[in-house]
């Protein structure tokens, strides 16, 4: 047993002042959160007059109740289309999340149909991509609720279009590699949209109500200068009864769910898996909400990660890796609800002795096959002519090949910073990881803001010397107040999430919770063997 010991005062001001500032964030993204779902809600009455329940509703009759959702990137698109803050809506005109249908963990994606009628948002593209990354990397079926006007003709961008191609691509990949696509087509599905629902291996459409064409009405009589009605081009009692399209006819909303209930219960998706055996699970021997005040606002600050640790590992059980040597970079092994996870983590810039432990640990837990949890709280790695010489550059690539070549789950926690080449060296996004969450105090940048300005003020200065000119100083003020504010507005968390910079911004007190579900995943996604095969089911 190597129980750590916390050292926090839970009673001091500066615990104190950080719960404060954790809790102000955490609440400003809730109400963005919540902005989204009053948005969407605003179109109740043109729901219910249509006979059909809500995204949200929709998803919460297809999960099994009690049972937990991972709901993806809310934040995702915040303030890039609609520059005001007060006024953006993120979300990306998408939801998603990884929950249960009828026992079987799938990945589910649903049109917010309620905003914009679900018309394609750029970001909602890049949501819905990386939601059917997770369905390939992570062996899970793939559940989609289809609503969408499609692309929005008023704000057409060619790049769109041309990258819209890989939803298509993706889900032939998922169907082919042995993971079921399974789609609800609750209302329009058109143009290349269309293709979301006939690139399916099981498909529900709604009496009444869904619509699948690849030219509705008004672009087919543009088109050819024919006349037909919705119903009479894409209507469900077509698609199932003529075309084939459709697999199941429903009556509606409710009785659409039930099948795609029925359909994911019906494949017996986990009578693939071996038996778990039975595992004690101790908690930590401190308390969650512990966690508010711990990460400091200031990432200038110094913090003991270890505090965290303590907190998210069963029975607060560490056992370090290498304590004595690159003490900045601390690695050691633990257990979440039970499941082995190897954890890199800073207390500081990383060094070379670090770099050389954590390469060496992140080797051991391949051997091992223990998947890797990165805790990011550093300003990166160290820099200097005497760690120059000491080879920092040499030994810093080091730890980066072994993150880039790691043959096991990476699962990273943005905690604090996440400055420079430290971003990658601890499996940033650009390395991908398996899962990718931040708290909210989280910040990623280059380098800090402040930094960068007197980089670029020193910068400015030797190149009005070399002129032989004076220095304007009030300019040089100007330009790096400006630099400052540059860097700020983009480390945080609302500009990073928004950019799917990471998979979602989590409360610090459900840590512990959300590590054991994406482990839990993970866990699954290595020991099942779907039937793959060379094609995607066909249409018959």
């Amino acid at each position: 047993m190597a129980i750590v010991e916390s050292t926090i005062s839970t009673t001091s001001e500066e615990f104190a002042r950080n719960r404060e500032g954790m809790l102000g964030t955490l609440a400003r993204i809730r109400a963005l959160e919540q902005r989204t779902r009053t948005a969407s809600d605003a179109s109740r009455d043109r729901f219910e007059k249509r006979g059909q329940l809500l995204p949200r509703e929709r998803i919460a009759l297809l999960l099994d109740p009690g049972r937990s959702f991972l709901e993806l990137s809310t934040l995702a698109g915040y303030c890039l289309d609609r520059p005001d803050p007060e006024k953006s809506v993120p979300g990306g005109g998408v939801i998603a999340g990884i929950g249960y249908v009828s026992g079987t963990r799938c990945m589910i994606s649903a049109s917010d149909s309620g905003i914009d009628a679900g018309a394609l948002q750029p970001m909602g593209l890049d949501k819905q991509l990386r939601a059917q990354e997770l369905a390939l990397e992570n062996k899970l079926p793939y559940v989609q609720l289809v609503e969408s006007a499609g692309a929005n003709l008023m704000t057409y961008r060619v790049e769109e279009f041309v990258r819209g191609g890989n939803l298509f691509r993706n889900l032939a990949r998922l169907s082919a590699a042995g993971l079921p696509v399974v789609t609800v087509t609750h209302g329009s599905s058109t143009a290349g949209g269309a293709y979301q629902t006939g690139l399916s291996d099981y498909i529900v459409m709604v009496r009444g109500r869904s619509r699948a064409f690849l030219a509705g009405p008004p672009l087919l009589k543009a088109a050819t200068g024919e006349v037909a009605s919705e119903e009479e081009l894409g209507g469900a009692e077509m698609h199932t009864g003529i075309s084939g399209l459709g697999d199941y006819l429903a009556e509606d909303d409710r009785d659409a769910l039930r099948l795609a209930r029925e359909i994911i219960g019906n494949i017996d998706w986990n009578g693939q898996l071996p038996l778990e055996p039975t595992r004690t699970v101790r908690p930590p021997r401190y308390a969650a909400d512990e966690l508010l005040g711990i990460m400091p606002a200031d990432h200038k600050r110094p913090v003991d990660m270890r505090e965290v640790i303590a907190r998210i590992v069963d029975d607060s059980d560490f056992l370090e890796f290498g304590q004595r040597y690159g003490g900045a970079t601390v690695c050691g092994n633990a257990h979440i609800h039970g499941m082995p996870v190897g954890i890199v983590t800073n207390n500081g810039p990383i060094d070379p002795a670090g770099a050389n432990k954590a390469t060496h640990f992140i080797q051991a837990c391949c051997q091992a096959r223990t998947p890797i949890l990165y805790l990011n709280n550093t300003t990166g790695f160290m820099v200097g002519r005497l760690y120059e010489e000491a080879g920092m550059i040499k030994h810093g690539s080091k730890m980066i090949q072994a993150v880039a070549n790691a043959t096991v789950p990476q699962i990273t926690l943005y905690c604090g910073a996440s400055f420079g080449a430290g971003n990658y060296g601890m499996c940033g996004r650009g390395f991908h990881p398996r899962f990718c969450f931040s708290w909210p105090n989280a910040k990623t940048a280059v380098m800090g803001g402040e930094q960068a300005a007197r980089t670029m003020g020193i910068v400015q200065e030797a190149a009005a010397e070399r002129k032989g000119v004076p220095v304007d100083r009030v300019q040089l003020e100007a330009l790096e107040a400006k630099i400052v504010e540059n860097f700020d507005r983009q480390m945080s968390v609302f500009a990073t999430s928004a950019r799917l910079l990471d998979d979602g911004v989590i409360d610090p007190r459900h840590t512990r919770a959300v590590l054991a579900d994406v482990l839990s995943i993970c866990r699954d996604a290595e020991r099942r063997q779907p039937q793959t095969m060379q094609f995607a089911v066909a249409r018959p």
